[in-house]
């Protein structure tokens, strides 16, 4: 949007219009398809890619957990508790380093994990419902590249 010769900057600019509103409203969206269509409604977005990362890397150090979901230290946490108190991933010690904690994917963890994929294709799916197939490889492609850090 421009501004036109009479407003000032702040007048133009419209909030509803910039990136970062945009992105926050799609993540509201999506966040509540995912709430609607994951299947297990105790199950969040964030603890099903836990174990997601848990199921992909195998038994995970919390850093290495923070590094694979990009959710902060104090977050994974809290996640890491909660799934633990649900019987859905298993603690053990670090054989190196006893002061850490190796978080791994228990039994019903990874059923849980086989039982939900189907559910968040799904989820993507209907994120993603607005746009043709052009426009989602588009998007997927972009998403990405705002991602890639040049300083990493």
């Amino acid at each position: 949007m421009s501004p036109n010769n009479n407003d000032s900057n702040a007048d133009a600019y419209a909030f509803s219009e910039q990136v970062g509103h945009l992105l926050r409203k799609v993540y509201q969206r999506h966040m509540a398809i995912f709430q609607q269509n994951v299947g297990d409604s105790q199950l969040t977005a964030v603890q099903f890619v836990t174990l997601c990362a848990v199921r992909d890397r195998g038994p995970s150090s919390l850093t290495e957990l923070v590094k694979a979901t990009a959710v902060d230290q104090a977050t994974i946490r809290g996640i890491v508790e909660r799934l633990k108190a649900r019987d859905l991933i298993t603690l053990e010690p670090d054989p190196e380093d006893r002061r850490k904690v190796i978080v791994g994917l228990s039994d019903s963890g990874r059923r849980l994990v086989e039982e939900t994929v189907p559910h968040a294709a799904h989820i993507s799916e209907l994120t993603l419902s607005n746009l043709n197939p052009g426009e989602r490889v588009a998007l997927l492609y972009l998403l990405r590249k705002m991602l890639d850090d040049k300083d990493e």
